[in-house]
């Protein structure tokens, strides 16, 4: 129910090039089982990672998980709509959400359709998101989405326009 993909991975490479050895405080929005945030907690020891999804279930289990792999300490989950009444700024902003349009999901059988349909076209979550981190972002901050098993990157200027 909230197994990542392997293009999920593209988008942990990217994170993880993108932040070096800095500190870094990083959200990961729609995370699911968590598999993001910990694996850029895992491998950047000065990342702190906010982590959000809606979903009860899935804050549940990116917690035990997180747990499991000793990062609790620096993955903080929590049920949020999106970024709703989290607080920034952040040097990264991740997500891989929603952005099939209604009535795809039957191409993707197994999945649950709230993890894989959005409202509109497919892309209402990542317009929602784009307004929420443009006061969020730190300067300087970058946001990774991953999209259709491609990874996009908006800087903190593009996204503040």
């Amino acid at each position: 129910m909230f197994t990542p993909r392997p293009a999920t991975e593209l988008l942990v490479d990217a994170a993880l090039d993108l932040l070096g050895d800095v500190p870094a405080r990083v959200a990961d929005v729609g995370t699911g089982s968590g598999a993001v945030a910990i694996a850029v907690a895992l491998r950047r020891e000065h990342v702190h990672v906010v982590a959000t999804d809606t979903c009860g279930k899935a804050v549940a289990l990116a917690r035990a998980n997180a747990l499991r792999h000793g990062v609790s300490s620096r993955v903080h989950v929590v049920q949020a709509d999106l970024l709703s009444g989290v607080e920034g700024p952040f040097d990264l902003v991740l997500a891989n959400l929603p952005y099939l349009p209604p009535g795809r999901e039957a191409d993707f059988p197994g999945d649950p359709a709230a993890a894989i349909v959005s409202t509109g076209d497919g892309l209402d979550h990542y317009r929602r998101l784009t307004v929420q981190s443009a006061g969020l972002l730190a300067p300087g901050g970058q946001m990774l989405i991953q999209l259709d098993g491609r990874v996009c990157e908006l800087r903190a200027d593009v996204v503040a326009a």
